[in-house]
């Protein structure tokens, strides 16, 4: 599926900005799902220099700085993409899992018959002196906006039984999110604690992962919050509306079993959509694109900035998420 993307900041500061210094996460990753055929950041003023380079999670973090007064800043974010279906790696990857009837399997099934029980899973991030940890603890702590609280962990537990493999009660625990939370939009901010998310039971895909996100460390399980985008389709005889889309946000789960060593394209990562109860190993599916991931929201913000002066500002967002054959 070959897609284009645009995503459009605008601000408008009142009064204006003096100097500011800006950081941004909007340029797509390659991955074994997905190919970035082309990227481009512009900045509106003009910047003279664009400075991109990786993070501590790998993923593509661009700065620059604005040394003049600005009223207005306008950034937008062009890229196109090639995504892939997982289902060309299903062969080989149950091949590698001992499975006889890969054909016929889906690459959820996969992840299904990952036989690690989630109790042995935890164990593996507990710290032992003198021995190496998994490389996934670091997903496994509390976070800003993901707490570790004994809430999480009782709404969790119901899918957590006794011997239960991860997998199967993670993707369990992400049906019952898009079960029981409604999707409103509006109804949250950033800053709305998930723990008020969880008990008021509603708002928008990134508060949907957060809560999983606090659900699964709350256990002791290493997860990651993922930002991205997501194709919809307008409804039947209407055209697609230009900006009407919006960045996306979903939770990987790691399962151990399925990594390390083994070679598998999606390096034992389980991705859980709880805003359309949609899973699959290392993606969703072809119609989802990441663009980073973190410990959650405050690692991979599409942009955030330094400010002198603009005091107050209003925000408007635009994403496009487009074949390219439109």
């Amino acid at each position: 599926m070959l897609l284009h993307i645009t995503h459009e900041t605008l601000y408008d500061y009142a009064p204006g900005v003096d100097t500011a210094q800006h950081m941004a996460h909007l340029q797509p990753p390659d991955t074994p799902y997905q190919t970035c055929i082309s990227h481009q950041l512009d900045v509106d003023p003009p910047c003279a220099d664009i400075d991109t380079r990786l993070d501590a999670f790998g993923n593509f973090r661009s700065y620059w700085a604005m040394s003049s007064f600005h009223q207005q800043l306008q950034v937008r974010a062009h890229s196109v993409l090639r995504t892939h279906s997982p289902q060309g790696d299903l062969v080989d990857a149950m091949a590698t899992q001992g499975g006889g009837d890969a054909i016929a399997a889906s690459h959820l099934e996969l992840a299904q018959r990952s036989g690690m029980a989630w109790e042995t899973a935890r164990e593996l991030y507990c710290y032992e002196s003198g021995q190496a940890g998994d490389a996934a603890s670091e997903f496994s702590y509390a976070s800003h906006h993901a707490p570790v609280d004994a809430a999480f962990a009782a709404y969790a537990t119901a899918s957590f039984g006794q011997g239960r493999s991860l997998a199967a009660a993670a993707c369990e625990l992400m049906e019952r999110i898009h079960r029981d939370f409604i999707y409103e939009a509006l109804s949250t901010e950033i800053s709305t604690p998930a723990l008020e998310v969880l008990e008021q039971r509603r708002g928008v895909c990134q508060d949907f992962a957060h809560v999983l996100l606090a659900c699964l460390r709350s256990l002791g399980m290493a997860a990651r919050y993922v930002s991205g985008y997501l194709l919809t389709e307008p409804p039947p005889g209407q055209p697609r509306l230009t900006g009407a889309d919006a960045s996306h946000a979903w939770v990987s789960v790691y399962l151990p079993d399925l990594g390390g060593t083994r070679g598998l394209p999606h390096g034992g990562w389980l991705d859980l959509d709880p805003t359309n109860n949609r899973a699959g190993l290392g993606t969703p599916g072809p119609d989802y694109v990441r663009l980073a991931v973190g410990r959650d929201f405050a690692d991979v913000s599409p942009l955030r900035g330094v400010l002198q002066g603009g005091a107050n500002h209003t925000l408007q967002v635009r994403v496009t998420v487009a074949p390219v054959a439109e």
